[in-house]
């Protein structure tokens, strides 16, 4: 088995401490944030997306903490697209889970912290940083759903302005749509065309 030791390097983003292939960062990366509360048709349009992105081969990098990022994860982890995994505390090898530690070794999953060892607990604070740090990574992020007047909300909006080309499959009224947020099918990552420029394999496995 392989011994699996953190590693500080440098992105564009910043200093972080690594577990995995840090080469998966010089890839096209889109950025996966979504709202604590999520109405039901993103939410399942957002699990319809992850089946289909398990095998585009296209990097998701999130911190698959909320609701419904975290319900993605497993979905991806059963495809071959690389997954980088940012996370709200310190990284630490111990204790990792088996299905991550498999990825890791098989060189499709990359586990990402900007936070030192000494914040072993997720707080709301480092939570807004750590999705701040999960769009810098990414030119494209996609935000399912965010909900009025939310840190999603707030951080998509910031993008936008920034010139980052932010997703969203909600079709509801706000600020995220007032400042130029695309609305997309859960297709938009393997079909020809559109206002992307991803083309992938978009046949999915059970």
């Amino acid at each position: 088995m392989m011994l699996l030791q953190p590693r500080r390097i440098e992105t564009d983003a910043g200093t972080v401490e690594t577990l995995g292939d840090a080469t998966l960062l010089s890839q096209r990366k889109l950025g996966l944030i979504c709202s604590r509360r999520c109405p039901g048709d993103p939410m399942l349009k957002t699990y319809d997306f992850a089946r289909l992105a398990r095998v585009s081969g296209v990097p998701i990098v999130s911190g698959f903490h909320s609701p419904v990022e975290k319900d993605c994860l497993p979905i991806l982890l059963r495809g071959r697209n690389p997954i980088i995994i940012v996370q709200a505390h310190g990284l630490s090898s111990s204790r990792l889970r088996i299905e991550w530690r498999k990825a890791i070794e098989t060189g499709r999953l990359l586990l990402l912290s900007p936070f030192s060892a000494k914040q072993k607990r997720i707080t709301s604070k480092l939570a807004i940083v750590r999705n701040e740090f999960v769009a810098a990574l990414c030119s494209e992020v996609l935000i399912p759903f965010a909900a009025p007047n939310s840190e999603s909300e707030a951080l998509g909006v910031a993008l936008l302005k920034s010139g980052t080309r932010v997703y969203t499959f909600s079709d509801h009224p706000g600020p995220l749509l007032d400042s130029g947020a695309l609305v997309v099918g859960p297709d938009f990552l393997t079909r020809p065309g559109g206002d992307h420029d991803y083309v992938r394999d978009t046949k999915a496995p059970c």
